[in-house]
């Protein structure tokens, strides 16, 4: 049986800035150059890039950013409640598990540029799931705000912000 301690050893998960750990898994040989992306990147980036992540019930996702569409797949474990702010404000919540008859979703989409955080559902577990990204993730793309930044950009989501920021 999987235990979190033995898919971090197993798989050689790293600590993740937002929380919980990681491992890229992969990375397309092909890029798209610079010039054919948005204004928002500066560089060259990957067609796609892949992660496994692992969260735990004693740490959560802190909301950030990135330019891209983010694509969460189910492994295993407990679900995860994602949290979404969108551009525009708007905030909502999903559940990404296996119980598809109780609501969860194995597969969920973050719209590039929408705020997102998330956490394990459950006390004293994990949830191992995989994320992919295209174009590819790069940090350059990484926004990982302080709660009091982004409660100036929303202070309407103000008490789930303070939950699921580290400062």
């Amino acid at each position: 049986m999987n235990t979190k301690e033995n898919l971090i050893q197993q798989l050689g998960l790293l600590p993740h800035p937002e929380g919980g750990y990681y491992k890229e898994t992969y990375r397309s040989q092909g890029s798209i150059p610079e010039e054919s992306l948005p204004e928002a990147y500066s560089g060259s980036r990957s067609h796609a890039t892949g992660i496994y992540f692992l969260l735990t019930s004693d740490s959560f996702s802190a909301f950030h950013k990135i330019n891209q569409d983010e694509i969460w797949h189910f492994y295993d474990g407990a679900p995860i409640r994602l949290h979404i702010i969108s551009k525009e404000g708007v905030y909502s919540h999903h559940t990404i598990g296996r119980n598809v008859l109780a609501g969860e979703v194995p597969q969920l989409v973050v719209e590039g540029g929408d705020w997102f955080a998330a956490e394990v559902i459950g006390e004293d577990t994990y949830a191992f799931t995989g994320c992919t990204v295209a174009p590819g993730f790069d940090f350059k793309d990484f926004v990982l705000p302080s709660g009091e930044e982004l409660i100036t950009l929303f202070p309407e989501h103000a008490e789930v912000i303070k939950k699921l920021t580290h400062h």
